[in-house]
């Protein structure tokens, strides 16, 4: 019998670090907006990565959420088997100030 696998932990960026043509290009993807709206309408870590309603499949949203990642918008972390996510608000606020409210509108 062999070991159980575990995955790597999902490396993240740091607000601070991300360009700000970084951040809107990850913001400018309607399914990466989709993600990061459903996450702004939820407590944190409430939503796994198998519970977003987006049109892609599982490799597609894995690209998806390693692109918000990457622009330190989203934070994972392993809960057992279950990967849960967060949207970065405040410290992305700090960055960008009113960014996120901005796409966040329903009339945006």
């Amino acid at each position: 019998m062999s070991a159980p696998r575990h995955r790597a932990a999902p490396e993240h960026t740091h607000p601070d670090d991300v360009p700000v043509l970084t951040a809107l290009a990850a913001l400018a993807d309607p399914v990466r907006l989709a993600i990061v709206r459903d996450l702004a309408a939820r407590s944190e870590w409430a939503l796994a990565c198998g519970s977003f309603d987006v049109p892609v499949g599982k490799a597609g949203l894995s690209h998806h959420l390693a692109v918000l990642r990457a622009a330190g918008l989203l934070e994972q972390r392993d809960e057992g088997p279950r990967r849960v996510n967060r949207l970065r608000r405040p410290e992305f606020d700090i960055r960008f100030p009113g960014l996120l409210e901005l796409v966040l509108r329903t009339d945006s």
